[in-house]
């Protein structure tokens, strides 16, 4: 059984506010027809969009353009060209993570619907937002709610054979998108078909995908699986299997609502549910880390708002920082100016993101030699999994 061990950022999406029921898991979800919550979640539809035509501003022309381009031209010069106007247009860095999500959405339809090939020919850029697309768009066709199960449990099955478990939960991952999109942001039906899935470690990695979508819309539609009065609604209300990637997002939705004011959101996790506080601060910084672009100094401050829960906190950001460059180069930035106390889980969690990007033993020693030292190499090294006298998974 493979752990879950990816978080992905929500920070780039866009976030919506809702009002929720009671007993969120406990409502019945309808039992016929699929909906279908907004057009643009359908097939993507190639035109004569050019990145040229775009002004500033133009998010949903800029998106279109770049899902023309890797439609017209494949996904590798697509991604190329995505990852240097990344590094280059502010506006194109700010919006990414949407923009990716329509290049993957392009390739599904060039490809004809081939799952694992667009997911062979994708890259991790921008929060892996090149594969939710992909999954996103891959219910399209399915008449009802009943051929649901089937289907999801199909979909990544392809890809189990030969590709890195980082591979696998963004498959996964990306099920949880499609699932909460077609059905009209059914949260309690989505996590249903998610348990249909073939192991524990699938199933929760359903979850995480169904969460970001209900905190943060890929497409601004207002989830009645929120409330603004309890901003960690609905995480208490869930099945304690399903709590874990509801906790893990939860500070993506209490900063949306306190106007990302961090003492307040670091107050909010110190209050959840006893056996989720760590989960909930290393969901604090996730949010730090994409909040802040990344910037390691900027991280530790925000980390400094946490006070005895920091270890957490940058445990969180580390994985997303190693998650969304696919490295741990800037994660270990972050790692070394933590306090000492710290700096061992915080490179442990390097490697916990090292281990899934990796096909080999020698892959993963490599990347850990690549950014870890001395005194924490076999931290990183006990975070992707391979086996290091005297080092135990760190507490928080």
């Amino acid at each position: 059984m493979r752990r879950v061990t990816l978080i992905l950022a929500a920070a780039m999406a866009v976030y919506a506010t809702g009002c929720g029921g009671d007993g969120a898991e406990r409502q019945a979800a309808p039992k016929s027809g699929v909906e279908t919550h907004h057009p643009v979640a359908g097939h993507f539809k190639h035109d004569g969009t050019k990145l040229e035509d775009c002004a500033s501003g133009e998010q949903r022309c800029v998106e279109q353009a770049y899902g023309n381009l890797a439609y017209e031209q494949g996904p590798e010069q697509a991604l190329v060209a995505f990852d240097q106007a990344i590094a280059a247009e502010p506006e194109v860095e700010s919006n990414c993570h949407r923009i990716a999500h329509t290049i993957g959405s392009a390739v599904f339809a060039r490809l004809d619907g081939n799952v694992s090939e667009a997911f062979a020919r994708g890259s991790a850029s921008c929060w892996s937002g090149y594969y939710h697309g992909i999954l996103e768009r891959a219910f399209i066709g399915v008449a009802s709610r009943d051929e649901m199960g089937a289907v999801a449990r199909k979909l990544c099955a392809d890809l189990e054979e030969g590709s890195t478990t980082f591979l696998l939960y963004q498959c996964v991952h990306g099920l949880g998108h499609g699932l909460m999109i077609r059905n009209g942001y059914d949260l309690p039906f989505s996590l249903s078909i998610c348990d249909r899935l073939a192991t524990d470690w699938d199933q929760t990695s359903c979850t995480g995908g169904v969460f970001m979508e209900n905190i943060a819309s890929s497409y601004g539609v207002e989830s009645k699986w929120l409330r603004d009065d309890d901003p960690v609604y609905p995480c208490p209300a869930m099945k304690e299997r399903h709590k874990l990637y509801c906790y893990l997002m939860v500070t993506s939705r209490v900063n949306t609502l306190n106007g990302y004011d961090w003492r307040k959101t670091a107050g909010a996790c110190a209050k959840v549910e006893r056996d989720w506080v760590s989960t909930c601060f290393e969901s604090y910084g996730r949010d730090a880390s994409g909040f802040s672009r990344q910037d390691p100094p900027s991280v530790a401050r925000l980390c400094g708002y946490t006070k005895r829960h920091a270890v957490s906190c940058f445990y969180g950001a580390a994985r997303d920082m190693t998650s969304n460059y696919a490295n741990g180069r800037r994660a270990s930035e972050l790692c070394g100016l933590a306090a000492r106390p710290l700096r061992a889980q915080c490179y442990y969690g390097i490697g916990t993101i090292l281990g899934n990007l990796a096909s080999s033993t020698a892959e993963r020693r490599r990347s850990c030699r690549d950014v870890a030292p001395a005194p924490y190499l076999a931290s990183c090294l006990a975070g992707t999994g391979e086996r290091v006298s005297g080092v135990v998974e760190p507490s928080a």
